[in-house]
């Protein structure tokens, strides 16, 4: 038995479920980061005012908002399909709409108008991240348990 016989094979027909879900963490953080250095660099406030008070937005909160729903809306669809491999079209289908009607959020907060549009495009990249994560694991070749 050689060296090479214990190690995957990069096929290039897909990312491992792993791999898919790690790429779709950088492009969220790096994406909506993105989003809110523009924004800070254009003078959005991305201070909200409700009932309590004055709450800033920060690039913390930004990563706190964006990543963990990401890995567990993926990671929960990946499992699931380890049973029903249809799941993951659906997933694309809830964790997309879902991220793009979180979008109101946002646009309908107590804030100037760069502080509610900021956040709404970062719900747009998150959704449209979600989709191509979940793209990728679905086109692996082999089920989310393999490889």
């Amino acid at each position: 038995m050689s060296v090479t016989e214990n190690r995957p094979v990069l096929t290039g027909r897909g990312l491992n479920w792993w791999q898919a879900i790690g790429g779709g963490v950088v492009a969220a953080a790096v994406g909506n980061l993105l989003v809110f250095a523009v924004g800070k660099i254009a003078g959005v406030s991305f201070v909200y005012r409700d009932a309590t008070g004055e709450h800033e937005v920060n690039a913390v909160g930004v990563l706190v908002a964006s990543v963990p729903p990401l890995v567990v809306g993926t990671g929960l669809a990946v499992l699931i399909s380890l049973w029903w491999r249809p799941i993951l079209r659906v997933a694309q289908v809830v964790g997309g709409g879902l991220a793009l009607l979180t979008v109101l959020g946002p646009l309908n907060a107590g804030a100037d108008t760069g502080t509610r549009v900021a956040p709404a495009a970062m719900h747009v990249v998150l959704g449209i991240v979600v989709v191509l994560t979940l793209e990728a694991v679905r086109r692996s070749s082999a089920p989310a348990s393999g490889r």
